[in-house]
């Protein structure tokens, strides 16, 4: 384990906590700290601000046109989290603004991701659309969108995945904005639609305000859910909309929360990240995704209380498919003679919708990029996880001549395959595996914001660093690596799982400081009193019992 940091606050310097905090900013690449902690509400920001104007002039003369001539429009969105939310924004938009409109999601294991064939035929058939809007998906769906095209279908794209080599030329209009997610994109489109038609709208009041409220919570689910950088236009959707989202009246919402078990508790991306978006999740990884965009749009609490409750069972199922399934991956790991650069896995047993989740736990427990597949029909499925040194969804557009699609990010993507093309594949990924990671790409490294002394860490300090949340993707929560004099360590807990230390700093003997670390009791044998240990941790606030203590979170020690 290597541990590394941008910045080293030595003993002796005379540094404010406002000057910590600009350190720590000007080193993620943050140049208007004023923005940062002051973003632009995302209702005082336009598409136009992303540029875009002759593509808007353009699709504002087509809803005109449709609005008047009564004809369908037909929102296509991706079946996760961010496109379920984003489809939610849009659709609820242009039904409330007297739109003929209906949502369609397609269905994981039948159709795939994004537009197909069998998809665009079944919504001309049900629907016979003058329009479709894509939300969260369509920048490389270059034949699909000709398709539709060809017979007689137009469709905007509305999405913030990796271009292909190829654009959507066929498509009337494109608004690709990699610096939001999907759920995003939905929101800033649906404003302009909103500021378009809301005048002559009945219930503008509703639009407006939820715009400034449910929607902008959504969008914030969807970024989160994402993993988009908590940055610029998405850090403003993220920061008021977890506000947005603890004060929600929509009974989808509401029921989510309290079928988790977290009303009333303030909304932070781990309850997004962990909680809540799962939920949302586990509809479309296990059935149809559609009852998730149902649960977000009823208006009835009791049809809201049925589908939150299914949501959660299916999550609680999701976790144990996963479970399971983990355990008998590590199993064909633990077989190989030796631990490849790049872990690839296959089972006819894994369900398509968790084998994603498959590659992150092994990525997270090897540190190597991996790649899990599954059979359907006469193709495999495939879904990739990686490290900071390797590019998955590019490394795996280099194999493109082996697959049949292929998208994603850096760190994450998805692919498919024919069956009879699934060896030369493996093969292939051996071999550039090899040739692309060298070892100590492969050692895993802990990666701090700040060598500090203990003593800097004072309750000014800390209580600058909350006005930095919310944190995540692009701005996670600064982590501090200190030499530390152990005073006490002790277990705690029900079942003494976690462990609990006392330290201060070794040279200036300052105040202590407690840090605490969950499910690490194993680690108490290798602590003792007096002894100095480099320690890796985030700083908190413990408002426990209406009083205020500054105590850390501990990653790493040794």
């Amino acid at each position: 384990m290597k541990i590394t940091y941008k910045q080293e606050l030595k003993e002796g310097t005379d540094t404010r906590a406002e000057e910590v905090a600009d350190l720590l900013l000007k080193n993620r690449g943050i140049k208007d700290v004023k923005d940062f902690f002051q973003p632009k509400p995302p209702v005082l920001i336009q598409l136009s601000d992303f540029g875009f104007k002759r593509e808007i002039a353009k699709v504002l003369k087509m809803f005109h046109e449709i609005k008047k001539k009564g004809q369908m429009i037909v929102v296509y969105t991706d079946y996760d989290a961010d496109g379920i939310t984003g489809g939610t924004i849009l659709w609820e938009t242009l039904s409330l603004l007297g739109f003929k409109a209906m949502p369609y999601v397609p269905h994981r294991q039948k159709e795939g991701y994004g537009f197909s064939k069998i998809g665009i035929d079944a919504v001309k058939k049900e629907y016979n659309p003058a329009l479709i809007i894509s939300v969260d998906h369509g920048i490389t769906a270059v034949e699909q969108i000709a398709y539709a095209k060809s017979i007689g279908i137009p469709v905007i794209i509305t999405d913030h995945h990796l271009k292909g080599d190829e654009i959507p030329d066929a498509a009337e209009a494109i608004f690709h904005i990699p610096a939001l997610s999907g759920a995003g994109v939905a929101y800033f489109f649906a404003k302009l639609l909103f500021d378009e038609f809301g005048e002559e709208s009945r219930n503008k009041t509703v639009l407006n305000d939820n715009f400034h409220t449910d929607y902008v919570a959504l969008a914030a689910i969807g970024g989160i859910a994402d993993l988009v950088p908590l940055v610029g236009p998405t850090r403003s959707i993220v920061k008021y909309g977890l506000d947005a989202c603890s004060r929600s009246k929509r009974v989808g919402i509401c029921h989510i929360l309290k079928e988790a078990k977290i009303e009333g508790r303030k909304i932070t991306p781990y309850e997004v990240g962990f909680i809540i978006a799962p939920r949302i999740n586990a509809i479309g990884r296990l059935e149809h995704a559609i009852d998730a965009l149902r649960l977000l749009c009823t208006g009835s609490s009791k049809k809201a209380q049925e589908l939150a409750g299914k949501v959660g069972q299916l999550n609680i199922d999701r976790q144990d498919l996963v479970k399971k399934a983990v355990e008998q991956a590590i199993k064909q790991v633990e077989k190989m003679e030796k631990l490849p650069n790049i872990i690839v896995l296959t089972s006819e047993e894994w369900h398509e919708g968790i084998i994603g989740l498959i590659a992150s736990r092994l990525t997270e427990t090897y540190y190597r990029p991996t790649i899990i597949m599954t059979k359907n029909e006469q193709t495999y499925k495939g879904s990739a996880r990686s490290i900071p040194a390797l590019h998955i969804t590019n490394f795996m557009k280099e194999m493109k001549e082996h697959l049949l699609s292929v998208g994603g990010h850096a760190q994450a993507g998805g692919f498919s395959l024919e069956s009879k093309n699934l060896q030369k594949f493996i093969k292939e990924v051996e071999k550039e595996g090899k040739k692309q990671l060298k070892k100590a790409d492969l050692e895993k490294i802990i990666e701090t914001d700040m060598k500090i002394p203990l003593s800097k860490i004072t309750y000014g300090l800390v209580r600058q660093l909350e006005k930095m949340q919310p944190f995540g993707i692009g701005n996670p929560q600064p982590t501090f690596y200190s030499k530390a004099k152990v005073l006490d360590a002790k277990l705690f807990g029900k079942t003494s799982d976690h462990l609990k230390l006392v330290v201060q700093d070794p040279e200036t003997r300052s105040y202590p400081l407690e840090l605490i670390a969950f499910s690490a009791a194993d680690k108490f044998s290798e602590l003792s009193r007096e002894k100095v240990i480099d320690v890796v941790y985030q700083t908190e606030i413990d408002r426990w019992g209406g009083n205020e203590k500054v105590r850390g979170r501990l990653i790493y020690f040794e």
